[in-house]
């Protein structure tokens, strides 16, 4: 699970690299074969007495020979630089074994990461069996998921004694590393960088930085083209949209005009159907049954009633049924008063059982119930 609590560290070298690597693809092979400075890589190993020597290039590695450390293995090794073309502007790295050098993986805090090699000086006699003085050693930072605080490092580490040998034998054989690393830890060098080199700074090969310079320029230049190729059609592309985007934008301004027309004619359709369901509007149910309540006079008892899609049913007695009917028309809230059945007698009460239905007229009316 990825930590939210670690910093953000960008390696804006390691970015710059990856981002050479993803774009030379888009390269021509021929050109990339006119304008590369890359070459292969000499492997040399030590086995007891002798050297193994190893031909990297373009991910695939083949052995070459093996010679002894003496002037015998000497004159066979300048035999093979004859023999073999390959090798000439090919680098060359010394890669140590298990049996010359270890590793060992650490867990430091983050603010050592600003002077790594100073902390691991420091402490190295706790880490190793060995003190500043007599090893040689590299510290690379891995690029795992730590803990807040914390960095995960590896400690590779030789004798000093052990590397200054072979580096005297390498010069025998006129031998000069760019750099030496260790198996459990092998240089990456699909991406023709090393993140660590255990030769001491007093050793290393001063590069000539006319040929870097002259290989970048010719980068940069293509890259440039490549981009001019790549911008045009965009460029184009882009004048292209701008002028239909005019062209919208002076439909936009019609369409913004219409749909303000459309709004003002659905306010006026609004006002006016407000007016009209002003006029036509039904009063509230409390209204009805407040208006009903006035009207009919004490000597009438309802025993239902049902205001339902603006009619008004009710049932009771009265001793006169068939007046009820003109009362109700006299009001404004009422029209269409009707018997929805026979008016009867009951032989107990004297009084007239009725049902009546009664529209529902609109509401508001100055000739209302107040002045019933």
């Amino acid at each position: 699970m990825s930590n939210l609590n670690s910093a953000i560290d960008l390696d804006f070298k390691k970015f710059f690299r990856w981002w050479k690597h993803e774009l030379s693809f888009l390269i021509p092979d021929r050109i990339k074969q006119l304008i590369s400075d890359q070459h292969g890589t000499i492997i040399v190993r030590p086995e007891g007495q002798q050297f193994s020597l190893s031909y990297w290039f373009d991910g695939r590695e083949e052995p070459l020979a093996k010679f002894d450390r003496d002037e015998s293995g000497i004159a066979k090794y300048r035999e093979l630089l004859v023999s073999d073309p390959r090798l000439e502007k090919a680098d060359l790295i010394f890669r140590l074994t298990g049996k010359n050098a270890l590793q060992k993986e650490l867990s430091l805090p983050a603010a050592a990461k600003e002077n790594l090699y100073q902390v691991i000086t420091y402490e190295l006699s706790r880490y190793s069996p060995f003190s500043a003085e007599q090893a040689y050693y590299a510290v690379k930072v891995l690029d795992t998921v730590n803990e807040p605080g914390q960095i995960r490092v590896i400690l590779i580490i030789t004798a000093r004694d052990v590397l200054d040998a072979f580096y005297t034998d390498l010069k025998a054989f006129d031998m000069t590393p760019k750099l030496v690393d260790y198996e459990g830890v092998p240089t990456d060098l699909d991406q023709n960088h090393g993140d660590y080199n255990l030769l001491p700074e007093w050793l290393q090969v001063k590069t000539d930085k006319t040929a870097q310079i002259i290989h970048a320029s010719l980068l940069g230049g293509l890259f440039t083209l490549l981009i001019g190729a790549l911008a045009l059609p965009v460029w184009f592309e882009s004048r292209s949209v701008n002028a239909l985007q005019e062209k919208i934008s002076s439909i936009e301004k019609e369409a913004k005009n219409i749909k303000a027309l459309q709004a003002e004619v659905d306010a006026l359709v609004d006002e006016t159907q407000q007016l009209i369901n002003k006029k036509t509007e039904k009063p509230d149910l409390v209204i009805v049954l407040d208006t009903l309540s006035k009207l009919i006079k004490d000597d009438t008892w309802l025993a239902y009633a049902q205001y339902a899609s603006g009619q008004l049913q009710i049932q009771g007695e009265s001793p006169a049924a068939s007046s009820l009917i003109s009362v109700l028309e006299d009001s404004d809230y009422f029209a269409n008063a009707k018997f929805v059945s026979p008016v009867t007698r009951d032989n107990v009460t004297k009084l007239e059982r009725f049902q009546i239905t009664v529209d529902i007229t609109k509401a508001g009316d100055k000739n209302g119930t107040s002045q019933q």
